[in-house]
């Protein structure tokens, strides 16, 4: 049966009827929606439709925040093509130079990443919205129903809710870093851990996915990683927060995404090992005592079977499927299975020493109180 149940609360579509707003509208006007982009977006058919979609709610959200990482000479253009879609829109240009000035003097310099973009937007969306909805710019299949999907669990009283889809494109399965990084690896953990958050990682169809929404208690609690791994870190800051009673995951179909290279720091061998990373971590920070020894082993072991059964589930749908190639992935991916640094996570808005207003004004230098966005390109 298609609506078995999680752990946690599994909302499934099992109805072609499309989720309308009816009953949503007292949450929706509370809603802040947060969709990162980099000035690579710019016009891009995805994060157009993206957009467009979101114009088309009604009512609109109380704002919809971009936050984005762009090149000086990019970032007027960038925010004029933004601002030309008829939404309550706030542009933050996350690597400003008076965001780094700022971020500098309070302690929280440090590299740049989706996981720090993410952060800057969740300050003034806690300040400006009772609810929080994030949702990444390169879906392709975006509708404006994810945001009533993704918003009808916090209506019921959840406090988050996760969304989770099908990866078939182009003939294929794809969603390769869930597919052989992180349900693999979780699933070698829960056969000798049987710890609450393990099973919490568990329950999630598609830990993976950047659609997301939560209270704005609960994202002003959140303590992202700068770069990659965000959406494990907001599961374990989930877990914290809201436990198995206050989640849930809903379905949002299929989704067509732009697709990553494997090899490359800027590719899923590069993102295995920040993913890998926030696992660990949300483990490490819940006193799970992980046998770094046999890991990798494990991991693989479990990976080969998966693989064996997503190939019979590719031939069952007619789909392609490169079981040397799945496997070669699993190799690289095996290599980030150590246990990880220290780096630091950002801090909870709650405890930040950031006022948002501030943050806002720095990251706008097109603003009439903020520093020119000519002085600022020349400094």
């Amino acid at each position: 049966m298609e609506y078995t149940q999680e752990r946690v609360a599994t909302l499934h579509r099992l109805t072609e009827a499309p989720v309308g707003f009816d009953g949503l509208e007292p949450v929706l006007e509370r809603t802040v929606v947060v969709v990162p982009m980099t000035d690579r977006e710019q016009e891009r058919p995805a994060a157009t439709g993206v957009l467009s979609a979101l114009e088309s709610i009604r009512p609109v959200p109380e704002r919809v925040i971009v936050p984005v990482r762009a090149d000086p000479d990019r970032i007027e253009s960038f925010r004029e093509w933004v601002e030309s879609f008829d939404l309550p829109v706030q542009v933050l240009w996350c690597n400003a130079p008076a965001v780094g000035d700022l971020l500098s003097k309070r302690g929280l310099d440090g590299n740049l990443g989706k996981g720090r973009d993410v952060w800057l937007a969740l300050g003034p969306a806690t300040t400006q919205g009772e609810y929080v909805v994030v949702h990444d710019a390169d879906a392709t299949s975006f509708r404006p129903d994810h945001v009533a999907r993704l918003l009808e669990p916090l209506a019921m009283g959840y406090d988050f809710s996760k969304g989770y889809y099908a990866r078939v494109e182009n003939g294929k399965l794809y969603g390769r870093l869930c597919r052989l990084l992180y349900e693999p690896l979780v699933e070698a953990l829960r056969t000798d851990h049987d710890d609450p958050v393990v099973e919490y990682l568990a329950a999630f169809r598609y830990a993976l996915a950047g659609e997301f929404a939560m209270t704005a208690d609960l994202a002003s609690r959140l303590q992202p990683p700068r770069a990659w791994g965000l959406e494990v870190a907001t599961l374990g800051d989930a877990f914290e927060h809201a436990g198995f009673e206050g989640s849930a995951q809903v379905d949002l179909g299929i989704h067509r995404h732009d697709h990553r290279t494997v090899d490359g720091e800027s590719g899923l061998e590069g993102m295995s090992r920040d993913v890998a990373a926030s696992i660990l971590r949300v483990l490490q920070a819940n006193d799970v005592d992980v046998d770094y020894e046999t890991l990798a082993t494990r991991y693989r072991a479990v990976a080969d079977r998966l693989i064996d059964q997503y190939g019979a589930d590719a031939a069952f749908n007619d789909l392609s499927y490169d079981r040397d190639g799945e496997r070669e992935q699993v190799t690289r991916y095996a290599r980030s299975l150590t246990p990880p640094g220290g780096e630091r996570r950002l801090p909870p808005w709650t405890a930040a020493p950031v006022d948002p207003n501030a943050l806002v004004q720095a990251a706008t230098p097109w603003t009439p109180s903020a520093p020119s966005l000519e002085s600022t390109t020349q400094d």
